[in-house]
């Protein structure tokens, strides 16, 4: 990664202090509420920096729209059908899973990812 500029890292410390997986635009407006000269595109090359280096996860998600983690930890999301958010998920990771993927397929594992979609808990409340 290119050398740490205070852009990244403001962009980084905000994203790691935020738990709602924001979108690079919702990023940015959190970011500008302190620091209101950073423009959209520089938060969108810093992320694409941070998550090459791997420093941010880039989480795919159901409507297509990109969400950003700060938690590079192994841990699972849950993905909402109806508001589109993202959650972390605080589970036991399943032993030996990685492993047998390599036992049964061949297949070298560096890192897996698993997401359960359904209705969120804020969403379940309001139907």
């Amino acid at each position: 990664m290119k050398r740490n500029t205070v852009q990244r890292q403001i962009i980084l410390d905000t994203l790691k202090g935020l738990d709602t997986h924001p979108t690079a635009e919702d990023l940015h407006n959190e970011i500008q509420k302190k620091y209101p000269s950073i423009g959209m595109a520089t938060v969108y090359r810093n992320l694409r920096q941070l998550t090459e280096s791997g420093l941010v996860l880039q989480i795919a998600t159901l409507d297509g729209v990109a969400r950003y983690d700060g938690c590079v930890d192994t841990h699972y999301h849950f993905h909402c059908k109806i508001c589109g958010g993202a959650f972390d998920l605080e589970l036991e990771l399943v032993d030996g899973m990685e492993e047998a993927v390599e036992n049964k397929y061949g297949h070298r594992v560096d890192g897996h990812e698993v997401a359960f979609m359904g209705a969120c808990a804020r969403c379940c409340a309001t139907l």
